[in-house]
This record gives structure tokens, sequence and C-alpha cells, in this order.
């Protein structure tokens, strides 16, 4: 028997058969434009592998990708001449890939591993994620807030956990909000143990709403409430504010058990009643005008928006009934400063003490008097403000 003989005889015991679901190794004849030509290794028979079944690119270049002569495994997928006896077969290497993916997936659910994902598109109700495999990351499931636009995400790398996996329906669902809740409460522990209420710190906004700002500080957000972002009204926080503004802020709540942080802007700054009264002093004689009349006195405008009393006594070295029987709303007057109050915001003022006294009483006058004893009582330089109830009761009570 010739040499060539048993070349042939020995080729044919190394060939082996094919079976569809075999995994099986395939070396490159031809590169066409939508498919693969290739040869299964000691077994005589060849096949083609779809671009789509060799790469889930759909942009690809198969040229590109392979060339004759390229040896790989690839899994049988079926006939391609019915029961034909060696008869061409459809190959695949998206489908190996993704049986091994999902054996190694498996693995990881058991073990309640995590894993690491890159999203390659958006559909309606959540994001394609490759892990090896595809699977599904439902919207709901995406972040522990509501997401409205999917397409920032496509691109993104993430970890994700496996809730759901069969592979013998190719299905394969993902959720990120369980990792970012876990995340979030030991980024919370980590911040807040290094945080006092009454802390000034840096900040930056991470997301506007219509209730206020959330402010990353230090890979947690606090929430700024539309009331804290400053001393003026504010309609709504995207008015001063813009997502990514580094700003100040100071602590005012920490609430462990909800996992929250209250932040305040204006606390960082000074209030308009501060500003307005930094070169206001008590002693200090100034003009302003009358805001407003009540039956215990006048409140005059002494700064932009700030406010100070005239009690009726204060008013005039006579008796004054009524403070609308001698003022009027619009008035300019003339007002000594009697004493700041920063904690309450009050400024007491008097009118008549930026007068001669015209008008000196003989002892023989109680009612005076009382009245004097009064003001005395309930409005001095070193009183931090006044008790209005008890200075109107008391007048009654001398009139009685």
């Amino acid at each position: 028997m010739s040499d060539n003989s048993n070349q042939f005889l020995d080729a044919l015991k190394k060939m082996t058969g094919v079976e569809v679901n075999d995994i099986v190794d395939v070396e490159v004849l031809d590169v066409e434009d939508g498919q693969i030509a290739v040869g299964v290794e000691n077994a005589g028979i060849e096949g083609v592998i779809t671009k789509r079944d060799f790469t889930p690119d759909r942009n690809a270049d198969l040229h590109e990708l392979v060339k004759p002569g390229d040896k790989f495994k690839a899994l049988v997928l079926r006939k391609a001449g019915g029961d034909k006896e060696n008869g061409e077969f459809f190959f695949s290497v998206t489908r190996l890939k993704e049986r091994e993916a999902y054996e190694e997936l498996e693995e990881d659910f058991k073990a309640d591993k995590m894993v690491e994902g890159t999203v390659v598109g958006a559909v309606r109700g959540g994001l394609l994620v490759n892990v090896g495999t595809r699977g599904f990351l439902p919207a709901s499931l995406i972040s522990n807030r509501y997401v409205s636009d999917l397409k920032p995400f496509i691109g993104k790398k993430m970890n994700l956990k496996i809730i759901e996996i069969d592979p013998k329906k190719n299905r394969l669902i993902l959720s990120r909000k369980d990792l970012i809740e876990k995340e979030r409460e030991e980024a919370f522990e980590s911040v807040a143990s290094k945080l006092v209420v009454g802390d000034i710190i840096e900040g930056k906004v991470s997301r506007l709403t219509g209730f206020g700002a959330f402010v990353d500080v230090g890979g947690v957000d606090g929430l700024v409430h539309i009331s804290e972002i400053s001393y003026k009204h504010v309609d709504k926080p995207s008015d001063v504010l813009k997502a990514g503004q580094e700003i100040k802020v100071k602590v005012i709540g920490i609430d462990e058990d909800r996992h929250r942080i209250s932040l305040s802007i204006k606390q960082t700054l000074p209030s308009p009643f501060e500003e307005a009264t930094t070169n206001l002093h008590a002693g200090d004689v100034i003009e302003g005008e009358v805001k407003t009349l009540t039956t215990f006195g006048a409140f005059v405008e002494v700064a932009d928006g700030i406010q100070g009393l005239v009690h009726v006594s204060e008013i005039s070295y006579k008796h004054v009934d009524k403070p609308s029987d001698v003022l009027k709303v619009g008035d300019t007057v003339k007002v000594k400063v009697l004493n700041i109050d920063p904690s309450e915001h009050r400024i007491s003022l008097s009118m008549k003490q930026t007068q001669p006294n015209t008008n000196k009483e003989s002892s023989h006058t109680p009612r005076r008097h009382s009245e004097d004893a009064v003001t005395k009582r309930y409005m001095s330089d070193n009183d931090s403000g006044f008790a209005l109830g008890d200075i109107v009761g008391d007048q009654l009570k001398d009139r009685k």
C-alpha cells in the first residue's frame, strides 16, 4: 500500500462525527461580506458562520476580524441541508460565548456575587447590558430614584446584581438598585461620622428638584430645602442654582435612621438683618420711614427691608393715645437706636429721645409716672426685647 493510501486511512481514523450542540474546532476557509466559510478539523465537514453569529457588532467588517487559516472553537447550531449526511452546518461563536457566560453567571448568581457589565443599548422599559451575554436591566432597577432618561447610560460600565437567570429561555434580569442602596448606606455612615451639626463644608450641586437642591458632600447627597437656599424668596431652585455648581453649605441636621443630611446655603451667609445692622449701634440717631402703625407703636424702616419698633411711649414726651394721632404711614422721622437684638432680629427705637423734652410734668401726675415705669421695665438699653402683651396689659391696668 502506498504512502498516500496510508495517510488517507490515518486521516479517516482521526475524523469524527458532528452533532448539533457540539463544540468543535473550526478553521476559516474564506471570508465573505456577510458570512465566514469554515471547515471542522478532523471531520471533513464544512459550514458557515453568519456575521450575527460571529460578532454582536452590526457595523463590524468581517474582513478586519478574521482571515483564512484562523482557528477557533464554535457551537454547532443546525444542519444547512436538512437530513442529508455530511451536509453543511451552521456554526456560532456568539452562542458559544453566551453558553460559557451563562455557566459563569449561574455560579455568580449562586454565590450572590456582583458582576460588571457595559450598557450596549436602551429599549422601552430598560437597558441592554453586556455581561458576557446580553442581560436586561429594568428602568425601575437602575437606581434608587426614578430615572426618566436612559440614553446617558449607554456605553457606561456598572456593577450589577443578578436577580433572575434562565439559560434555556435566554433570560437574564439584572439590578443596580440594591447595590446603590448598599453603597449609599456605607457612604452615609462614612461621611456622617465625620460631620457635626453646625459644620460649614464645601459641596457640589448634584441635582435640582422643585422642593430643593441635592448637594454632594463627599459622596453622599444632602438636601438644601428651598427655604434654606436664600434669605430672599426663591420660586424655583433652578432660578439661583445649577447642577455642578460648587457651593458652601452648613450642616443643620443629620438623621442616621433615615440616612439623611439636611443642609443650608443661606446660613453660611450674613442675614439681611446682620448686614443692615453692621454699622448700626445703640445710641445712633438716624432717619427712617414709618411703614406700619399699630395700637402699641410704629414700625420704622431703618435700612432696606429692616424695621424697628418705636413704642407708643417713645413717640413723644407728650402723652400719645394712638400712634396714628401723630404719625402716618410714609412719614420720615428721626429716631434713636435704643437696643439691637440680633438673636431675635429686633430693633428698639425712640423718637422722643431725638428731641428736647419741653413737656416735663410735675410729680403730681401719677399716670405719666406709671407709663414711664412701664417703659423702663420692659424696654431698656440692656433688654433683649420687650413683652408687648405685658406693656399693654399694665397700661390698661393703670387706667382702671
